[in-house]
């Protein structure tokens, strides 16, 4: 058996003499805007839970915050080869409502009429989901075909199809709310369709051992190859976050329990009688579920297919990449085409978690969208972008707004603090790239975050925050780091 200190020891280049030592952060290699996006989550997190006594971190919110994610999600890791490739896509809410209303339709109407089938047929679910896709990746196809072929720019092709699919939509259905939907196709909904405990703890266990493996495997490839390879502590630091994170979403959801009056309900629909002090958590929905394969499929796509590198390419230079032989114009009737299927998937999510279709479904989630990719880090110049920064921008997000609900924040005023997160992330995007601004966006930042303060709280908190901030702004500009 290799002694693995040893191979570390032999492959990994010593530092030149005098070279200063590698700090923590450095060590672990982590991308320094995922721990800053991590960072907010968890502020926004605690302030939330500390505003609400502790409401905001309960299982029964964080199940709740999970659902509410996965619709704008999905559709943000699309979003991000949508604004990589140097393009926008602003008709995907729109989009969501018209897709939503076929799978309606089709699950109340045209399939019982075509293949004979009846309502609670666990097969109309899954037709009706086919042609939900097949209409989201036509429509989205035919737009980028229009982008690429004939030049037109995204943003008024969008624009466009912003105001044309939302109307397609409500004529499918002569305006009227569809539903209810197939049983089957609820599932998809949340809190209607979930593992139960022992399922959620056999995936979250074969999720942490497949990370476990999947990293050990890099490092033993890095190792083969000769690269550097971060310390063992560090790798072992890393591999523990993500598996206590793993484990510990698990516990939370499995810790929200099914209400006693809907397990009465199950059991009297069986003919039985609910066990004397038996209890029962919901676990892992099958959106979530959704979501992560959704994940891992784009983030494939991105790291290791010739599409992503096609895609990333592009973003960088288009220029170079046509003169280098991408067909960038096929290639954007593809990014567009990606982005019709996943929102068709994200339109399943959506209708089932409301159970029934209705007109003002996905209303202003292009606005959701776009914004949770440039929160994860998507730069709009093109060529940057990740998937996993795309799914924690949309969790910021819906975080945001589900904490400011329940403070009793006004809805206006929700819109207005969204409004200032997005612009503020753009900042700090260009901020990070470039020296000359970053003590500017840190003034805006401190002075943003003192108003909050004074309007929420005290002015001695805000006076505080501002005396702490500001002073470590000034130190940190004498010193040259901003």
């Amino acid at each position: 058996m290799t002694d693995t200190s040893t191979e570390d020891a032999a492959t990994r280049p010593a530092p030149p003499p005098g070279a200063p030592r590698r700090g923590f952060f450095q060590s672990l290699e982590i991308d320094v805007r995922l721990l800053g996006m991590i960072a907010a989550f968890v502020l926004i997190a605690l302030a939330f839970n500390y505003s609400t006594g502790g409401r905001f971190l309960t299982p029964r919110n964080v199940f709740n915050l999970t659902i509410q994610t996965v619709s704008v999600a999905i559709m943000a890791t699309g979003m991000v080869f949508v604004i990589v490739t140097r393009h926008i896509d602003l008709a995907v809410g729109a989009l969501l409502a018209t897709c939503s209303a076929v799978m309606a339709m089709m699950q109340t109407r045209w399939a019982l009429e075509l293949f004979d089938l009846s309502l609670g047929d666990p097969m109309l679910a899954w037709i009706a989901i086919a042609a939900g896709v097949v209409v989201g990746g036509v429509i989205g196809a035919f737009q980028g075909w229009l982008i690429g072929y004939l030049t037109i720019p995204a943003f008024i092709v969008t624009l466009g199809g912003l105001l044309i699919w939302r109307n397609v939509g409500w004529y499918l259905t002569n305006g009227q709310t569809i539903g209810p939907l197939n049983d089957t196709f609820q599932l998809f909904g949340g809190i209607n369709g979930t593992l139960g405990v022992t399922w959620s703890w056999v995936v979250g266990l074969i999720a942490a051992a497949l990370t476990l493996l999947i990293l050990w495997n890099a490092r033993r490839t890095k190792v083969a190859h000769g690269f550097p390879v971060k310390p063992m502590w560090a790798e072992a630091v890393v591999a523990g976050l993500i598996v206590v994170g793993i484990l510990g979403l698990v516990a939370m959801l499995n810790a929200y329990e099914v209400p006693e009056r809907v397990l009465e309900r199950d059991f009297a629909a069986r003919g039985l009688e609910v066990p004397e002090g038996y209890t029962a958590g919901y676990g892992l929905p099958y959106s979530v579920l959704l979501l992560i394969a959704v994940a891992i499929v784009m983030t494939v796509v991105a790291q290791r297919t010739r599409l992503g590198r096609y895609i990333f390419a592009t973003g960088g230079n288009p220029d170079a990449a046509e003169l280098s032989g991408i067909n960038t114009r096929l290639l954007t009737v593809k990014v567009f085409a990606i982005m019709g299927v996943l929102v068709a998937l994200a339109a399943v999510v959506a209708s089932a978690r409301l159970t029934n279709h209705t007109n003002d479904i996905g209303t202003l989630d292009e606005l959701r969208v776009i914004a949770a990719a440039v929160i994860g880090g998507t730069a709009l110049s093109g060529g940057i972008g990740t998937i996993y920064g795309a799914i924690l921008g949309a969790l910021i997000m819906q975080s945001l707004q589900s904490g400011m609900a329940m403070v009793g924040v006004d809805a206006p005023f929700q819109n207005i603090v969204v409004g200032a997160v997005l612009v503020n992330a753009v900042m700090i995007d260009i901020a990070y790239r470039t020296e000359a601004i970053r003590f500017l966006a840190g003034l805006v930042i401190v002075a943003e975050v003192t108003l909050i303060l004074w309007a929420f709280y005290t002015p001695i908190w805000a006076l505080l925050f501002l005396g702490i901030a500001g002073g470590a702004l000034v130190l940190a500009r004498m010193r040259r780091i901003v």
